[in-house]
């Protein structure tokens, strides 16, 4: 370790109040969506901090809405 420079480790155990790794990616894409795509209605720490079946269930609730307007284009245009 460099001077100055102190780690901790938590007694509780690595993994008790975090994420798996390979969840991390897709934790921090599904509040990125949700906060892009939520015109305005969520800022980072709300969407971070909401329990996980509501988030998912934002989440999936936009995919579905940006699907049918990208289906809809799609029918208007050919």
């Amino acid at each position: 370790m460099g001077l100055g420079v102190r780690r901790f480790q938590s007694l509780l155990g690595s993994g008790f109040f975090t994420q798996a790794c390979p969840n991390r990616s897709s934790l921090f894409r599904q509040i990125h969506e949700i906060v892009y795509h939520g015109n305005g209605g969520y800022d980072w720490h709300t969407v971070y901090s909401m329990p996980i079946w509501l988030r998912s269930f934002t989440f999936k609730t936009i995919q579905e809405h940006m699907d049918k307007q990208a289906e809809a284009q799609k029918q208007a245009s050919g």
